[in-house]
């Protein structure tokens, strides 16, 4: 009498094909599962990915992962699935696959087509297939990509899912939900006078009670471009809540995450100094000191959050950088300004990219046709690609617009203003101007400091 073998049922279904008929997961199920008891197996289990392209890698196919777990452990003889690309559509993961059921000596089978993975020729019909399914996959990935790209360059929706918070689909296209938007709106104008998430979470909590947005929401307002009206390539995909160029702004203040237990006193230049051993950022704490009188003193003062750090320490005092900030933001800001300025004024003799590449071309092809020499060559290819390059880093060139918003909060009597300010307004003063401060190694001092600018 021959032995019983074990089974185990795998299914997949991808989310576009849950809806044809045949796919779908329950389907494939009682498929399989009225095979292996027409023909006697042991079913050990069923491993079903819902939801799973089987043109993705293995590692997005959790359960077929777990499957092959199971057979390394020697539990399962053969794998049962309806058809070949229910099982695989990827050459790379089918080989790897089939050498780890073959190191165990489990085989697979398909219900519904006649593969034999056994001999030398059925291998051969199945990477066969499989390259015909994978290419098939491909241009149909293709195609869909080009749909969507299409539909986006007229500002449609390009997905079936609801609308992101602020907004609502009407006639396929996404337009402002009046019955929100005066949170949105008033959600990013708070943020701009603390530059704080937590502050206006807490903000919109005590002002729209149960209106008020989850803090998931609140902080895709600063993380999706859907609410600079940007959706891929496409910069007036709809009306926006906010500008391009201040989504980015947001975005780069966001870069580096810092709380304070304190939000009505909290510590100015938190995030801003960076560590010039480690790259950390300073963080800020308090210490007290008793003075001759009997009374108590307390300093602010900032060192490298980076506790574990085998560096020097350096402790700045919070007034001692103020006051370094003060006195050189001005002088500082108009260097830079000059800088740009004799920059975009210099004139411009560089060849343009286009006529480079094709002078890259014509060196390729007198090259191969053996009329230069390769000492020749490589010393003209060598020249061409460093013009190349010159031209792409004048092309990256900041502009003075890029300082526009620089000059307006430097400008007047800013500093008379700045002393007005409360220690959260002017924490989101500097963080709304300066990217970083810079320590210098050997004296411990500032060394100078960033300016955070508008990207183009």
């Amino acid at each position: 009498m021959s032995k019983i073998k074990r089974c185990a049922i795998y299914i997949r279904v991808s989310t576009e094909e849950q809806h044809l008929n045949g796919l779908s997961l329950p389907a494939q199920r009682k498929a399989l599962t009225e095979y292996a008891q027409n023909n006697g197996y042991t079913i050990v289990d069923c491993y079903a990915d819902e939801g799973i392209s089987a043109r993705k890698s293995m590692k997005n196919r959790k359960e077929l992962l777990r499957l092959l777990e199971d057979v390394k452990r020697n539990k399962i003889d053969m794998i049962l699935v309806t058809k070949l690309d229910r099982w695989f559509r990827n050459i790379k993961d089918y080989n790897i696959t089939e050498e780890i059921l073959q190191a165990h000596n489990c085989y697979w089978k398909t219900i519904y087509e006649n593969y034999d993975s056994s001999t030398a020729n059925g291998q051969m019909v199945i990477n066969i297939m499989l390259s015909v399914n994978q290419a098939e996959c491909d241009r149909t990935s293709e195609r869909i990509r080009a749909v969507l790209d299409y539909k986006r360059s007229i500002g449609e929706v390009t997905s079936g899912r609801c609308a992101c918070y602020g907004y609502k689909v009407i006639d396929n296209r996404l337009v402002k939900d009046e019955s929100v938007s005066d949170i949105v709106d008033d959600a990013y104008d708070h943020y701009r006078s603390c530059y704080s998430i937590r502050s206006t979470l807490r903000y919109l909590e005590s002002k729209y009670g149960d209106r008020a947005p989850s803090h998931n929401k609140v902080d895709r307002l600063f993380k999706n471009e859907t609410y600079a009206g940007k959706d891929k390539e496409n910069y007036d995909y709809c009306e926006p809540y906010i500008t391009y160029a201040e989504f980015q702004k947001f975005r780069q203040i966001r870069s580096v995450h810092t709380y304070s237990a304190d939000t009505n006193n909290p510590y100015i230049f938190s995030s801003l100094i960076k560590c010039p051993w480690c790259g950390n950022n300073f963080t800020g704490y308090r210490k007290k000191q008793k003075l001759k009188s009997g009374g108590e003193s307390i300093y602010i003062k900032y060192r490298c959050g980076n506790k574990f750090g085998r560096h020097s320490g350096v402790h700045l005092t919070e007034y001692k950088i103020e006051e370094y900030m003060l006195t050189h933001v001005t002088a500082r800001l108009e260097e830079e300004l000059a800088r740009v300025q004799m920059k975009t004024r210099k004139p411009q003799n560089k060849q343009k990219p286009d006529v480079l590449r094709r002078e890259l071309d014509r060196l390729n092809i007198l090259f191969q046709k053996g009329r230069i020499s390769e000492a020749y060559y490589d010393e003209q290819y060598e020249l061409l690609e460093s013009k190349l390059k010159e031209c792409k880093g004048a092309d990256k060139q900041l502009s003075l617009s890029a300082y526009d918003s620089l000059l307006s909060a430097f400008s007047g009597d800013w500093q008379e203003m700045y002393a007005k300010l409360d220690k959260p307004h002017k924490q989101a003063f500097w963080k709304s101007t300066i990217k970083s401060i810079e320590i210098d190694r050997e004296t411990h001092q500032i060394s100078g400091f960033n300016f955070l600018k508008e990207l183009e």
